[in-house]
């Protein structure tokens, strides 16, 4: 059995992002200590999620 918290389908950044909008809403603001984990798994999954841009120099 996985203890993995990663899901079987990948989602795009903008799910992702819209779930860690939610998250933000639901709270009024202030995250609880289980909220603050969910919101730091969504923030790492959006990361991987987003596309990733070269650096303009």
């Amino acid at each position: 059995m996985s203890t993995s918290v990663e899901s079987t389908t990948e989602r795009s950044a903008d799910e992702v992002n819209e779930e860690i909008r939610a998250l933000w809403l639901r709270s009024g603001g202030t995250l609880s200590v289980a909220q603050r984990e969910e919101y730091q798994r969504l923030v790492l999954e959006w990361a991987q999620a987003a596309p990733q841009q070269a650096n303009a120099a």
